[in-house]
């Protein structure tokens, strides 16, 4: 079977992106744009084998330090991610529009439409919500992006109603557990409000994760 390598990458990428004009391409197989202090994109990501990919729709917040552009809010062409639906490269003129739409369909948040930061809020919300099962922390940096995207888009009352209800997220967590790299909830808690309350740093971080991925020439509009 034919093998995903660095041309066949490059033309697959061109492909994808006729599809998505409203993304740029960041890198190969990896289609980008920018809301605010969020990418949302399109990974199309190599099977172990090489010869298929997995097209996936996803998000990244850029509020915080991060070493990598991650698959946050990964949505596959089937769930759960265990039936990841893949592109054959062999086939993939004849595959990858048809799985394009169903990516499409599928996803969360829209793809051609640029989504509302309530939108992507509120993807966030469900998110955790779904992780939560039991009494110890779960669905942590999704929970912690509810807050900190809207608050540095400006939209303090988004971020403020977050809050609320990640502190009553919270109160159904075992006292004796915090959220990882903390010894107490509240703690945790205050820190995310710290942070809430200082936009113009949560930008600056921003700022700083677009120039260490160089992110500056993906679309914004």
């Amino acid at each position: 079977m034919t093998k995903l390598k660095s041309a066949e990458a490059r033309r697959i990428t061109s492909d994808w992106a006729e599809l998505f004009p409203e993304m740029s391409v960041w890198k190969p197989l990896r289609l980008l744009r920018r809301i605010g202090p969020v990418l949302q994109g399109i990974s199309l990501e190599r099977s172990s084998s090489g010869d298929q990919y997995y097209p996936t729709a996803h998000v990244h917040s850029l509020v915080q330090d991060f070493p990598v552009i991650s698959i946050s809010l990964a949505h596959y062409l089937n769930k759960p991610a265990s039936l990841k639906e893949p592109v054959d490269v062999s086939r993939h003129a004849d595959q990858y529009r048809a799985a394009a739409s169903r990516l499409e369909e599928r996803s969360t948040l829209p793809l051609r439409r640029r989504p509302e930061l309530g939108e992507i809020v509120q993807a966030y919300r469900d998110f955790a919500a779904g992780a939560q099962r039991g009494r110890f922390p779960a669905g942590v940096e999704e929970l912690e992006d509810s807050i900190l995207v809207p608050a540095a888009a400006g939209d303090r009352a988004l971020a403020e109603e977050s809050l609320s209800q990640v502190s009553e997220v919270a109160q159904g967590w075992s006292r004796s557990e915090a959220p990882m790299g903390w010894s107490d909830t509240q703690e945790w808690l205050d820190s995310l409000r710290a942070r809430a309350d200082d936009p113009a740093r949560l930008m600056a971080v921003v700022d700083e994760q677009i120039a260490q991925h160089k992110l500056e020439k993906v679309r914004t509009d």
